[in-house]
């Protein structure tokens, strides 16, 4: 893991009460204990479904992890790392080093407790920091990876800078994120954000743009959008017939992420947002 310099915020994204909020330690405790992993080691792949905060899950880290083709040992930095499943799975996965990043104190201290509990303290670090101004040395990760995390941002060129500045030369950039769809306005709330005052999506061709200009070659680009609406639709059908699991983001998002996410899958549905998943070096 790359040594860090103190945390210097910017301004532009939701308050930490929207992102875990006081309490999140004692109510991902109770969650444990009430899903029979109180006690001892947990494997890491048996907290899916309480931390990986995007569209798809797992299997959304997983693609892209594919898609990104890391070397055993690669150094990566995993902007947005929320509980710190994506680099979990990294690192047990793949053999990575991993450093997550978060401005959210309480997902970084709630991060490192899971960790710990899974075992990979030894592979996966976590800081609270600004993907805008990144407390790392200049070229030190040899990839860079953020799932669902730009739409918080709005200073988007300043943001692929800081991630290319980290990026040691050939290193590549995975990126899965909600993109501005033709649909119309997005309905509020959504997991991202309460209010339009938060959230700062750019329509694909504006964010492939944007990233050129900051420095990188695009190689590889697909729409996920189709396969987000599917999940919806599977994880309705499934809730619906077994009872609700201790285990899910509800517990660090508060009793209004149903609604988020449903917001979020009709919007999807209509072609008022969509889903990209890029690699680019």
């Amino acid at each position: 893991m790359v040594e860090a310099r103190p945390l210097n915020t910017s301004d532009g994204t939701p308050g930490p009460d929207h992102y875990g909020g006081s309490g999140l330690a004692a109510r991902l405790a109770q969650a444990l204990a009430e899903a029979g992993l109180g006690r001892g080691p947990v494997p890491w792949a048996a907290l899916a479904p309480l931390d990986q905060f995007h569209v798809r899950g797992l299997a959304a880290t997983r693609e892209l992890a594919v898609e990104l083709r890391l070397p055993d040992g690669a150094s990566v930095l995993d902007v947005g790392c929320g509980l710190g499943g994506p680099a979990r799975c990294l690192a047990a996965q793949y053999g990575c080093r991993v450093t997550g990043i978060d401005l959210s104190a309480a997902f970084v201290e709630a991060a490192r407790m899971l960790t710990g509990r899974t075992g990979l303290a030894g592979q996966v670090a976590f800081l609270q920091a600004d993907a805008l101004d990144l407390p790392f040395p200049d070229a030190c990760f040899d990839a860079v990876w953020t799932q669902h995390v730009a739409m918080n941002i709005a200073d988007r060129a300043g943001l692929y800078r800081s991630l290319r500045r980290v990026l040691k030369p050939g290193g590549a950039l995975a990126v899965y994120d909600v993109v501005a769809g033709p649909g119309g306005p997005l309905i509020f709330p959504v997991p991202w954000a309460r209010t339009a005052d938060s959230s700062f999506l750019l329509a694909p061709e504006a964010m492939r743009e944007v990233l050129g200009e900051a420095g990188f070659t695009e190689a590889a680009w697909a729409d996920r959008t189709a396969e987000g609406i599917a999940w919806f639709a599977d994880q309705r059908a499934r809730q619906s017939n077994r009872a609700p699991s201790p285990l899910g983001l509800q517990v660090a998002m508060g009793d209004a992420f149903p609604g988020m996410a449903a917001n979020l899958a009709r919007n999807l549905e209509q072609g008022r947002a969509g889903l990209v998943q890029a690699i680019l070096h």
